[in-house]
């Protein structure tokens, strides 16, 4: 079913790091197939803002919605079906180091509930080619470059094909170049239909990639003006 809902609405949302309010009164849409960047200096609230919008930290004041789920009222249990509907992307690749890109791909479909092993592989042969990785499905995260494991990241966040992918500093280890390609490949999803909303720190990817920018300052979260 579409619908041309917005895929994340914040309506007048505070958000706490514990018990530290760090965002007040926060309100923005992100719609289906937008681009945003999430700017701001270290401390800001940028990743207390994601961790907010996939539910690690509760929404405690204020209203939000997030792919059809209210933030404002979501249960536990509803977490995991929330998380399917956003693609997580971490700095930190968080990989299993033990098991091979495709097992580490099985191991997200069958924790979201896939049992058809046909459908599985079909799915991890897509998501890899989507970013460019065709040809590692048998290898080890050691053997691929950083980049690489990078776009393995990106292609296990795609692989329920959310409405929303959350990026939080997806380039804030990687040297330019290569920041260049992963660039890429999430503007191809983009252009694909998918929303992105991207914390960073590296402000030449935003004159590099134009999009809207809304930034975290003393406290607010606010859209500069593009």
């Amino acid at each position: 079913m579409f619908s041309s809902d917005p895929v994340l609405t914040l309506d007048s949302a505070d958000i706490y790091q514990g018990q530290k309010l760090v965002l007040g009164d926060v309100s923005f849409q992100i719609q289906k197939g937008d681009f945003a960047y999430l700017v701001g200096r270290t401390g800001s609230g940028k990743s207390s803002l994601l961790k907010t919008i996939y539910a690690d930290l509760w929404l405690q004041n204020g209203r939000g919605q997030v792919a059809g789920f209210s933030l404002d009222n979501l249960k536990s249990r509803d977490v995991p079906k929330l998380r399917r509907e956003i693609g997580i992307v971490f700095q930190d690749f968080q990989l299993f180091l033990d098991r091979t890109v495709e097992e580490n791909l099985r191991f997200v479909l069958k924790a979201t509930g896939w049992k058809d092993k046909t459908k599985m592989n079909n799915r991890i042969a897509d998501v890899l080619m989507q970013v460019g990785l065709g040809t590692v499905s048998k290898k080890m995260p050691h053997q691929l470059s950083g980049g690489e494991q990078q776009r393995v990241v990106i292609a296990r966040a795609m692989l329920n094909e959310p409405q929303l992918l959350v990026a939080d500093e997806p380039t804030g280890n990687l040297d330019p170049a290569v920041s260049d390609q992963i660039m890429k490949v999430f503007q191809t999803i983009n252009n694909a239909g998918t929303a992105v909303l991207m914390a960073t720190h590296n402000y030449d990817l935003l004159y590099k990639y134009p999009a809207r920018v809304l930034r975290c300052q003393d406290g607010q979260v606010i859209e500069l003006a593009g």
